[in-house]
């Protein structure tokens, strides 16, 4: 495993000059927010007492099911991990399915308890066809029926005087449409070329949702940037991407989105993750779920869901997604992602979010920066790098004065790595997060 070295030099003089007014940071709070997983929570083998072990451990915030949860016994399940752990939930129609008012009456459940987070429409209807109104859509057939459903959706929920303010989250895979329907947007244009016109100046959601996973085909691994470029939201970025979905399609190329309209378009991703074969040992999985989520979040992505917290027990195949293995085992990214939620473990945002001058010294293109802040006022920088494939960069950071910095390396334990009062830091980066704790 390679080392990370960090060299502590406290200079009186000879630092580069840094924007006066600094950078403004985020809330660390919101990081975490962010930080969401996929779990049956209770079925397919699941319990929920392990379920809560686990979101704990981790310090997951959401959890992404694939169903309504429209029973007593599931919601006192749900109530149950809810007050133990106080995650989130995001409802769904789940595959293939197409019932508006079993998903309405689940989410009113979850909302009536708090616990709700928000409404997703259908997983993956190219993988998972949808029969709705007694008319077939999805896979390879008209999409009509799919976007029937989900404008039918989002207008019940915001209908609904308990779930009207709650987002409705888009479904999934939008660029495999066969017909031009309009699910390339969350709201159709009355201009938009293309499209039928039944769809035209529709609303079909209020964010848009992408399962952009990060090992893909079109992008596989190991590559440097390989988290960065699949979260990068225009047609600069890689894999299944928020560009291929509601850019221009990846199936039938419908236009959607501009580069600009997609850099500021309200998104989230449900699912993304990797397998461990071949060259993606278990250990380069738990430093690139690090490193996604941080990119995700860094390039604008609300909340990410990674696929899965633990390997399914009841399907056949390789199944080595997971933090956690089919029999509860921990695997390196359940330690890892542990040691980073621990550091910036946060119950609220600042009053107000402040600015610190830093500086990276001629950064590669591989390393990337996030500067949050705690709701004590503690700043946190995270430097990370994603030299999958080869490299390294003995990074130097400048700050606008000396301050009291701790260093942690979050692969290998919760001390630090060092400490002291300083106003420069020169770090190796290689394939996993520097967290500078900066007062």
């Amino acid at each position: 495993m390679r080392r990370l070295f960090v060299l502590l030099l406290a200079l009186l003089c000879g630092v580069p000059a840094v924007a006066s007014e600094g950078r403004r940071a985020r809330s660390a709070y919101d990081f975490l927010q962010s930080i969401g997983v996929n779990s049956a929570i209770y079925r397919r083998g699941e319990s929920v007492e392990k379920t809560i072990e686990c979101v704990n451990y981790i310090g997951a915030r959401w959890i992404r099911t694939d169903e309504s949860m429209n029973s007593d016994d599931r919601a006192a399940l749900i109530r149950q991990l809810n007050e133990q752990t106080g995650v989130k939930i995001s409802t769904s129609l789940g595959s293939g399915g197409s019932n508006i008012e079993d998903l309405l009456q689940g989410s009113r459940r979850m909302a009536e308890m708090g616990v709700l987070l928000a409404i997703e429409g259908n997983n993956e209807p190219n993988n998972w066809g949808i029969t709705y109104q007694g008319k077939a859509g999805g896979r390879n057939k008209s999409w009509a029926a799919v976007a029937r459903l989900h404008r039918d959706l989002y207008a019940a929920v915001k209908a609904d005087e308990v779930l009207r303010d709650y987002p409705v989250w888009a479904t999934t895979e939008t660029g495999a449409m066969t017909d031009n329907v309009g699910l390339q947007y969350i709201a159709v244009p009355e201009s938009a070329e293309g499209v039928a016109e039944e769809f035209k100046g529709v609303r079909f959601a209020d964010v848009a949702n992408c399962h952009n996973y990060f090992v893909h085909p079109a992008w596989p691994a190991p590559q440097n940037n390989q988290t960065w470029m699949a979260s990068l939201p225009t047609s600069e970025g890689k894999a299944d991407n928020l560009y291929g979905n509601y850019g221009r399609t990846w199936l039938k190329k419908y236009a959607g989105y501009s580069d600009e309209e997609l850099a500021s378009l309200p998104r989230v991703t449900t699912e993304t993750g990797t397998t461990i074969s071949g060259a993606m040992t278990e250990q380069m999985q738990a430093q690139m779920y690090l490193s996604c989520y941080l990119s995700q979040f860094a390039n604008g992505w609300s909340h990410t869901a990674m696929y899965i917290l633990r390997d399914r027990s009841d399907e056949a195949g390789n199944q080595s997604f997971g933090f956690y293995d089919k029999n509860y085992r921990p695997r390196l990214a359940a330690h890892y992602l542990h040691r980073l939620t621990t550091l910036l473990d946060d119950d609220c945002s600042p009053r107000r979010l402040g600015t610190l001058k830093y500086e990276l010294e001629n950064p590669a293109p591989e390393v990337h920066d996030l500067l949050l802040q705690k709701s004590d006022g503690t700043f946190v920088l995270i430097v990370w790098g994603e030299f999958y494939a080869s490299g390294s960069q003995q990074l130097t950071i400048n700050f606008g004065g000396k301050h009291d910095i701790r260093v942690f390396n979050p692969t290998t334990s919760l001390d630090p790595l060092c400490e002291g009062r300083m106003k420069t830091l020169v770090a190796e980066v290689t394939t996993h997060p520097v967290v500078i704790v900066i007062r």
